[in-house]
């Protein structure tokens, strides 16, 4: 059991790391919006629409759909310029939605697992110190193999269980970073065009 949950761990941990990877892109995050802020300071959308082609990935995606409702905001005669700022802010929230759960998927998997190893881990030693003990209880002299095998069993599970929560627990914790970094660059991205839309258009 402790085996295939070590295996598990490792094969979702592989599966995460390769999503995530695609999900950023092409480049660095903080370069692509960088470049996207500097091309909305000079009004330039569609050279802003050419990084995110250029960046691909989930903030790609995300920041492509914003711009194009900017691009169609910009020449929309019949709302506000709060209407039209709430119509961009909705569509940053929308794209996000629709990119994060992809970005968040099995890695419940690996939380939960980096609880269950430890305490499967802990009922093998438990499992392997009674075999120990029945050994010990037998009458006359002790059967040295069969105490040492139980003891041997309960250092096993005990080692295979902290292993493997270790790795889920470190798993987890680096692609939730991951996650937040990316969610921060699509949030930053957003809010400039957000504000560049409410200086430049009326």
């Amino acid at each position: 059991i402790l085996m295939t949950m070590l295996l598990t761990v490792i094969v979702f941990s592989i599966e995460r790391f390769i999503t995530i990877s695609k999900a950023t892109g092409s480049g660095p995050v903080d370069a692509f919006v960088r470049k996207v802020k500097s091309a909305l300071a000079t009004d330039n959308v569609n050279e802003a629409l050419a990084e995110c082609d250029k960046q691909k990935g989930s903030v790609g995606n995300v920041i492509n759909s914003v711009l194009h409702k900017y691009k169609e905001m910009a020449v929309e005669p019949n709302m506000t310029k709060d209407q039209k700022v709430l119509a961009i802010q909705k569509e940053l929230e929308d794209s996000t939605a629709l990119e994060l759960p992809m970005l968040e998927k099995n890695l419940t998997i690996i939380a939960t697992l980096a609880s269950i190893a430890t305490l499967m881990g802990l009922f093998g030693t438990v499992l392997g110190m009674i075999r120990a003990f029945a050994a010990l209880a037998q009458a006359g002299a002790p059967d040295a193999s069969a105490l040492s095998t139980g003891i041997s069993e309960a250092l096993i599970n005990t080692a295979l269980g902290i292993g493997t929560s270790a790795l889920a627990i470190i798993a987890y914790n680096f692609f939730t970073s991951k996650i937040d970094g990316l969610t921060y660059s699509i949030d930053e991205a957003g809010f400039s065009i957000m504000q560049n839309f409410a200086s430049k258009h009326n």
